[in-house]
């Protein structure tokens, strides 16, 4: 019996002691806390790769910027930034189109809001007007299915409704998903993946020049450099076959055209994107467009089988067989045939001719 009252006075010495020891503890935490002063926060500075360039790489999208106008609406003239209450009403729609916004494949991760007016930049923030040569080879197919064909077969849509490309501005303008690249560096090249119709740029800076005029491709062929902290890639030997426009819909530019981009990383989450179109073919005047390409918390390029899932040509060439038949047989008895659905509605962002 005593043994045991022994063994419990230990014990309740040995609790007594770790109670008064956090309590000693917690008494102190506070006066230690006090006497440590926050860091200040460190200016951010851009980063570098092993070889000294600056550090752009990263999975980028351009999510943020789909409720920004390609041109600049007629209420916003002459101004590139909206007004504080503007941006405001800007700001509660994006927020309460966030409640209601898909999420999964489509990676709709909108999560910031941007004063521009415009992803059209310099003049009044439209797309210059079509040369007269530009005008002249129009055709409406160039707009793909929101134009009125004929569809006869696969070269009567867009490359973009092939499958095959949406040309370089049309790669990174924003669009209702797979708005996601991928930036890779090497010391001697920059690598641009793109996540809709998964095509990559390979970008030399080892200063080769451009390959031979007889040479065309329709992603063009790239040669950059580093002007500071700004990459700069300038762009020709193009197709005349791709178009600067949503998705890659609008009037063809010529085989002239030449792109000037520049890339620069203002922010951990922030690079800024210009890229000059200068066609002297197409339109009348050069022109820039200017917007931030930023990150996003899990965001990842998923794959875009797009020919493995395009029943869009079978179903519209289906559909275009099927109205030909109506209207043979039709002429076969005599009666006249029945006006086809207009479906020409270029969307906004696609350049027609007016």
């Amino acid at each position: 019996m005593r043994s045991w009252l022994a063994w419990a006075r230990v014990a309740l010495v040995i609790v007594a002691s770790m109670m008064l020891g956090s309590a000693g503890s917690a008494l102190a935490q506070p006066r230690a806390a006090a006497a440590v002063k926050p860091a200040p926060d460190k200016p951010w500075s851009v980063s570098r790769t092993p070889w000294g360039d600056p550090d752009l790489q990263e999975i980028w999208s351009t999510e943020d910027l789909r409720d920004i106008p390609y041109e600049r609406p007629d209420e916003f003239a002459g101004r590139a930034s909206l007004s504080d209450e503007e941006f405001a009403a800007r700001r509660a729609q994006a927020e309460r189109a966030s409640i209601r916004a898909q999420t999964g494949f489509a990676n709709a991760s909108k999560t910031r809001t941007f004063r521009l007016t415009s992803l059209i930049a310099d003049g009044d923030g439209k797309y210059p007007r079509l040369t007269p040569s530009a005008i002249q080879r129009f055709r409406i197919t160039d707009i793909g299915t929101y134009g009125e064909g004929p569809f006869l077969g696969p070269e009567d849509f867009n490359l973009y409704d092939r499958c095959i490309t949406r040309g370089v501005v049309g790669s990174l303008l924003p669009v209702a998903y797979g708005n996601g690249l991928q930036i890779f560096q090497m010391k001697s090249a920059v690598i641009i993946q793109y996540e809709m119709v998964h095509e990559t740029r390979v970008i030399p800076l080892d200063g080769r020049p451009h390959v031979g005029s007889r040479i065309r491709m329709y992603m063009g062929d790239p040669r950059g450099h580093w002007d500071g902290n700004t990459l700069v890639v300038e762009t020709t030997n193009f197709t005349g076959r791709t178009s600067v426009g949503r998705n890659g819909y609008g009037p063809h530019h010529s085989p002239a055209l030449r792109l000037v981009e520049r890339f620069t990383r203002v922010s951990k989450e922030q690079i800024d994107y210009q890229v000059l179109v200068d066609d002297p073919e197409t339109w009348t005047r050069p022109f820039t467009m200017a917007f931030p390409l930023t990150t996003h918390q899990g965001y990842q390029l998923f794959p875009y089988e797009c020919h493995e899932g395009n029943l869009m040509l079978v179903q519209a060439l289906s559909g275009a067989r099927a109205e030909d038949q109506v209207e043979a047989e039709a002429l076969k008895s005599g009666r006249p045939p029945r006006a086809r659905t207009p479906v020409w509605e270029a969307p906004e962002g696609v350049q027609v001719p007016r």
